[in-house]
């Protein structure tokens, strides 16, 4: 395991509810550390984790374009295009992927 997917992995733990005072303590998550996380490597994560990044990923990309990510059907739908672009081209990074899904929908999304 990369020292980076270590870094990203110990900073979602702190996200995941139920942390321990040693967890804690580690650097929380920031954009700048999970932008640059590829599909295979999220992949490679426990689903808790890897559903905590999206969802901070998501969120990044819907205030910067001005939008909500909502709960339901159109939130599926995005989940359903992030893992068809992770599927066609693992290597790519997560944060491109999920920005260019949040694109492709934002016309459908409640707007903020």
């Amino acid at each position: 395991m990369t020292s980076r997917m270590l870094a990203v992995s110990t900073a979602l733990v702190t996200l995941t509810a139920g942390a321990s005072a040693a967890v804690a303590q580690a650097a929380p998550l920031t954009f700048d550390k999970a932008a640059y996380v590829t599909c295979r490597e999220a992949h490679i994560l426990p689903p808790d984790q890897r559903i905590a990044l999206s969802v901070f990923l998501a969120n990044h990309s819907a205030q910067r374009r001005g939008v909500a990510i909502p709960d339901g059907e159109p939130g599926a739908q995005l989940a359903n295009l992030v893992r068809g672009g992770c599927t066609l081209s693992p290597d790519a990074y997560l944060f491109a992927v999920i920005d260019r899904a949040v694109a492709a929908e934002s016309s459908r999304l409640p707007k903020r």
